[in-house]
């Protein structure tokens, strides 16, 4: 950052301290808690401002192409100890295998230099998943719900070529230390059997909520139940209910992040041909939601966000009109701002067109003083395309996805959006 940079920066933030203590002194305390003052909605959208002017500095790197682990989507990751864990997902068999056919994955990776390098550590004991959800909790990784395919006749005297995936979904618990060693802490949670569920860490439980079973009638299926129901645990064997009426559609492929003592859910679908969702729910505790915003972004599923200094980050997604090219970032959830596509900072992936962006990838946000270990890493991922023009197969329902399904672009890559690196700037000095 030069001279001027920072100078501008201390400029600004500056005339907002200053704003925000004469607002202070002019509008009543109790007026922080009412959206509608218009003083701090002033304040916020400076905020937002503030953050779009940190991230615009950010890039995208690619820290390894091609890592040893197989290409695939719906894969979970998380950071333990300094760790990088890589698990599960699902890797799309190409022809003559039928449409969506996929081997379904248990293995563990891990890296000890944030995704350059990787360890197998075997398969785990748990079924092969995709579409879960993991997260850390005390010295713990977790892993919950998802699906597996089998493929099965959809009619009779069906060919090979002709058979469908069949899901199986599941609502168990594994929890493990390192990655080698799992505890079964339930094969029965409370909570129905689930895929795309979310999943967060939250006052010291941990939630999950929404998530689908069955399968899409876009795929041969008979259709698919989403989920409204929240539930909490403290150790991943005993659940709670907390509740199953919330204001919000269910839905499966959503994100979700805790900040500032909220829990956020953004985005989602609740059917692969309908118009996914591109709005911001907010909970204290699971139980009450508000809505936050109803337009937030181009609607979108399979996406990921995170927090990174204080933001909202989100990024990646499907849509059937476009996948998405933008990085939003808000500081509130309401106020959103896209990052310049021109710049370094978006598109995600320095993706040239939407069929390029990714969905059903996973993330790790590293949060650190030091920018040379403060960003964002991404795994993996689908960026496959659907072609609807031979119509659906014999016995499949009308408008079924079929033939030309898959171009198989799934991932085995490891990108990085950060700070520019140490050397970097002296290269530019």
């Amino acid at each position: 950052m030069n001279k001027k940079t920072k100078l501008t920066r201390v400029f600004i933030i500056s005339t907002v301290l200053i704003f925000f203590c004469l607002g202070l002194s002019i509008t009543p305390l109790a007026a922080s808690d009412d959206d509608s003052n218009e003083f701090f909605r002033f304040f916020r959208v400076f905020l937002s401002y503030l953050s779009t002017f940190n991230f615009e500095n950010y890039e995208w790197t690619e820290i390894n192409p091609s890592a040893p682990w197989a290409p695939r989507a719906g894969l979970e990751s998380v950071e333990l100890k300094g760790l990088f864990y890589v698990m599960g997902g699902r890797t799309p068999l190409p022809p003559p295998a039928p449409p969506f056919a996929s081997i379904i994955q248990r293995d563990v990776w891990v890296s000890e230099d944030r995704g350059v390098n990787w360890k197998s550590l075997g398969e785990a004991p748990w079924p092969r998943r995709a579409f879960f959800e993991s997260v850390t909790k005390g010295p713990y990784m977790y892993i919950m719900g998802g699906q597996s395919f089998d493929l099965e006749c959809p009619f009779q005297g069906c060919t090979p070529e002709q058979k469908i995936p069949v899901s199986k979904f599941y609502n168990d618990v594994y929890r493990s230390r390192d990655g080698i060693n799992w505890e079964l802490m339930t094969d029965n949670a409370a909570w129905a059997p689930r895929s795309g569920l979310s999943a967060v860490v939250h006052r010291g439980w941990i939630y999950v909520f929404g998530g689908a079973q069955g399968d899409d009638e876009a795929i041969g299926g008979t259709g698919r139940e989403f989920f409204t129901d929240v539930h909490k645990s403290r150790d991943g064997r005993n659940w709670i209910k907390v509740t199953d009426i919330v204001p919000w559609d269910g839905r499966g492929g959503a994100a979700a992040v805790v900040k500032n003592g909220w829990i956020y859910l953004l985005g989602g679908e609740n059917g692969f041909l309908l118009p996914p969702f591109g709005d911001v729910w907010r909970s204290r505790y699971g139980a009450n939601w508000e809505l936050v915003k109803q337009e937030a972004w181009l609607p979108r599923s399979g996406h990921k966000c995170g927090v990174l200094t204080n933001t909202i980050v989100c990024f990646g997604g499907f849509n059937l009109a476009g996948n998405p090219m933008d990085v939003q970032i808000s500081s509130d959830g309401y106020d959103w701002m896209a990052l310049d596509p021109v710049g370094s900072a978006a598109p995600p992936w320095l993706a040239s067109s939407p069929d390029s962006i990714k969905y059903d990838f996973d993330i790790i946000v590293t949060r650190s003083q030091n920018p040379k270990y403060r960003g964002i890493h991404t795994f993996g991922g689908d960026r496959e395309t659907f072609d609807f023009q031979d119509g659906p197969p014999q016995g499949a329902p009308q408008g079924a996805l079929t033939e030309g399904v898959p171009d198989l672009r799934v991932d085995n890559d490891v990108w990085r959006f950060a700070p520019p690196s140490d050397w970097k700037k002296r290269k530019k000095n």
